[in-house]
């Protein structure tokens, strides 16, 4: 992705934000539980006006070749627009992180020390074709104390547009600042770049999307980036697995839903339980219309099995590891211990979600402590790699870094803390 560095002044869009968070930094938790049931009441009454319009992108996006993964993203529907209301829901539901005292004591001088969430303050986000994403950012950020300025790209230009404007027309409704909730897409990558630049008027950007967008977002950016990561994620299947259960976990990490940074790309089997486990699965995989790009282990394995459409099979290559293929594509290679599994996995994952199948606890223990990813699943489906799924509500991404967030991020990560120190006249000796 390379930098238009034509930028516009968003500082009035800033200077808003920074009022509307001050709002909320009064607000009690009922409030802002009151601004939530408001804005999911909303998107339930307004769901014509919400899917009429990404009709309009889904139209556009069709007619410029968006591939079926981007589409899948991209389109909403009566189901997704009512599972996005529930989710809005289950967020209000949850605790208020802000006040929570992470650490406190009193120290020989008497003196009271606390740590307490506090909100981030304005919190931008950078994303591509998920036009979800426009109402789970929002929802968060409010909960969690924050406004929220959004780039959705032009892919959802019409979606995001009516879905910000019922938004911010709920949050009237129940006397909340409108500008809780505002968009740059106005500006196009010239906003984008203006949010990147904003030092000082966003506290922390985080971008959701390719590989392409969220690299050049880490490379440009000037305000602090919370790095979500792309999803090139394993699934191994260890010597001795349960193979029935490790097919049906293969199955839906990669044909539940495609076009996510959960499905899984990648399937690793120990030689032991090669040849018993790849024909049925494979078949399996095949019939569903999955491509499998396979290693020279696999080939010998599959090649001349009558249950598995042979156009389906085609001989992997070095750039099939490393790739996310958000399609329905899955790299499959055997390996010969558990330790070729780690080492492939170490070298060619993006840090997003590794799976192991496996009834040695001693197994699961070595796949969880060697591996360096931000989630490790145990007899269950990447899929599971999701806020909602883990208990979060909405996510607004997963961060696959190191500082202060990691994995599915939701109300928590959206807070930063603060000391208080309090005395009685106290002086230090």
């Amino acid at each position: 992705m390379s930098m238009d560095l034509e930028t516009v002044d968003i500082s009035a869009l800033t200077d808003a934000a920074r009022t509307a968070a001050r709002f909320l930094a009064t607000a009690s938790s009922g409030r802002k539980n009151q601004a939530l049931e408001a804005i999911a009441t909303a998107i339930t009454e307004r769901a014509d006006e919400i899917l009429a319009a990404n009709a309009e992108d889904m139209a556009r996006g069709r007619a410029e070749g968006m591939t079926d993964a981007l589409l899948d993203r991209l389109e909403l529907t009566q189901t997704r627009i009512r599972s996005i209301a529930g989710a809005v829901r289950e967020v209000a539901a949850l605790p208020d992180p802000v006040g929570q005292v992470t650490r406190g004591t009193t120290n020989e001088l008497g003196l009271r020390i606390t740590q307490t969430r506090v909100p981030m303050g304005v919190v931008g986000m950078i994303y591509e074709a998920r036009p979800n994403v426009t109402i789970d950012a929002a929802t968060l950020a409010i909960k969690s104390g924050n406004a929220v300025i959004l780039r959705g790209g032009s892919a959802a230009e019409a979606t995001n547009r009516v879905s910000i404007a019922v938004m911010r027309d709920a949050l009237a409704s129940v006397d909340f600042p409108g500008d809780l909730i505002q968009t740059v897409d106005p500006w196009g990558r010239a906003g984008a770049n203006a949010m990147m630049m904003a030092r000082g008027g966003i506290d922390v950007l985080i971008p959701r999307g390719s590989a392409r967008l969220i690299n050049a977002i880490v490379d440009n950016a000037k305000v602090p980036v919370i790095e979500t990561g792309t999803g090139n994620c394993h699934v191994y299947v260890d010597e001795g697995a349960d193979l029935v259960q490790a097919e049906n976990i293969i199955m839906n990490a990669k044909t539940q839903r495609i076009g996510v940074c959960n499905a899984a790309e990648t399937l690793l089997v120990h030689a032991s339980v090669a040849e018993d486990f790849l024909v049925s699965a494979i078949t399996r995989l095949t019939t569903a219309g999955v491509t499998i790009h396979a290693d020279e282990g696999t080939r010998a394995i599959v090649g001349d099995a009558e249950s598995i459409d042979q156009k389906f099979v085609v001989d992997a290559t070095e750039e099939d590891w490393a790739t996310e293929y958000l399609s329905m594509d899955l790299a499959v290679k055997v390996v010969d211990t558990i330790d070729d599994a780690i080492d492939h996995i170490l070298t060619y994952s993006s840090g997003h979600t590794e799976a192991i199948c496996t009834r040695s606890i001693k197994s699961a223990n070595r796949f969880r402590s060697e591996l360096d990813s931000a989630v490790i699943a145990i007899n269950a489906s990447t899929r599971f790699t999701d806020g909602g799924q883990v208990g979060l509500g909405a996510e607004i991404g997963i961060s696959t870094q190191k500082l202060h967030a990691r994995g599915p991020m939701g109300l928590e990560e959206l807070t930063t803390t603060s000391w208080t120190i309090e005395g009685d006249g106290t002086i230090r000796p």
